[in-house]
């Protein structure tokens, strides 16, 4: 998270109550149900945020099925092979405009800053805008 600048630490302004956050974890396995990584992500916990104060638009990306079926057709014709790629830090590459403050994830928070709260400088899993970044 520090490599990646996802937040800094700042004091909560006053009136300000900052969400909450939660690490979840995983075991990702092979084939054989052998445990190959173990994965941990931080998210946001977004639902809490009042949706007429807090923010005014969500946005979720979605393939509409035609598009699919075209990208298929054109690959097909032209005998293209088709890829899959996925980007592990995809929603740490989008930069927020809004200002968020969420509480310090567990196991990151220091005696010297307990009273600071988490500014995201990134978007996080979890936010109601994550997506749109």
């Amino acid at each position: 998270m520090s490599e990646n600048q996802v937040w800094t630490l700042v004091e909560p302004p006053e009136g300000i109550k900052p969400i909450g956050c939660k690490w979840v974890f995983k075991k990702k396995t092979d084939m054989d149900g052998n445990i190959q990584t173990y994965k941990g992500r931080l998210v946001a916990k977004g639902f809490r945020k009042i949706h007429d104060l807090d923010n005014d638009e969500t946005f979720s990306p979605v393939a509409m099925f035609k598009s699919i079926r075209i990208l298929l057709a054109v690959a097909a014709f032209h005998d293209y092979e088709i890829w899959q790629m996925d980007v592990k830090t995809v929603f740490l590459n989008g930069k927020l405009e809004d200002d968020v403050y969420m509480t310090q994830p567990e196991g990151f928070v220091t005696p010297e800053n307990a009273r600071k709260v988490c500014k995201p400088q990134r978007s996080i899993y979890g936010q109601k805008k994550a997506s749109r970044s």
